[in-house]
């Protein structure tokens, strides 16, 4: 089973201003905060977080049927950043899933899987919009993320 979530770095800094007053104690747990305080772009680790619950997200609400985002019940740790790319962890209840963020200077990109391992086997497709002018549900993937000008898909 896998996740993924897609964060346009440019429609989200038109539509959010996470740095308004109690933004971040609504979707961030005490720890997150401290990540997103020591790390060098505020801007990055803040939609990074947001893209790691979101995928994780899609995989614990379809495995338990509990439709109910609570960002701060999702806790994002363990983060190993490697040139353009994040793991980490994301904890929701007593369910663990592991996460592999990509981050471009356009988007951010993150899947979601029960086991690292699985990451290795799951297959990205981003397309940039008007250029997704085809049927992507034909092909079947496993999980969509869209926003902005960016579709993921993932196989």
């Amino acid at each position: 089973m896998t996740g993924n979530d897609l964060v346009d770095l440019n429609q989200a800094a038109s539509d959010s201003n996470w740095q308004r007053k109690g933004y971040l104690d609504k979707i961030y747990t005490l720890a997150e905060q401290k990540i997103l305080i020591a790390s060098k772009d505020q801007n990055e680790t803040v939609w990074l977080l947001w893209s790691m619950k979101e995928a994780a997200y899609k995989i614990y609400s379809r495995q338990t049927g509990i439709r109910n985002y609570a960002p701060c019940s999702l806790q994002c740790f363990d983060l190993q950043p490697d040139a353009h790319k994040v793991n980490g962890k994301v904890k929701v209840a007593d369910h663990l899933f592991y996460t592999e963020s990509f981050i471009s200077a356009n988007y951010i990109h993150t899947i979601a899987a029960l086991s690292m391992a699985s990451l290795t086997e799951i297959k990205v497709k981003i397309y940039t919009y008007p250029d997704t002018l085809f049927d992507y549900r034909s092909t079947e993937p496993q999980c969509v993320s869209h926003h902005g000008k960016y579709l993921a898909l993932v196989y």
